[in-house]
């Protein structure tokens, strides 16, 4: 059943990816991303479930970081306009 499921978000995936492809702007693009990873986290806990490989648990974990981090960085980047202030400013 599980692996089932994981097939059933690398499709999902494969979708994602036309859609990054045909984005017409960078907010697509990086929700794009976000879909990658949070599906790449799925994916690979439902490996880890039916494969027995605890260590894909940390690997999922860390993927989940870097799509979150990776947010909120084109978050920050697009709400102040792609540069930052200067101090002198």
């Amino acid at each position: 059943m599980s692996l089932g499921v994981a097939l059933f978000l690398l499709v999902n995936l494969l979708a994602a990816l036309v859609a990054a492809a045909r984005g017409p702007t960078p907010a697509d693009r990086m929700l794009t991303a976000l879909l990658f990873g949070s599906t790449g986290v799925g994916v690979l806990a439902l490996l880890a479930h039916a494969m027995g490989i605890p260590a894909l648990v940390d690997v999922a974990l860390t993927l989940a970081l870097l799509a979150a981090i990776a947010g909120i960085a084109f978050a920050r980047r697009a709400w102040h306009g792609g540069h930052e202030e200067s101090p002198d400013d």
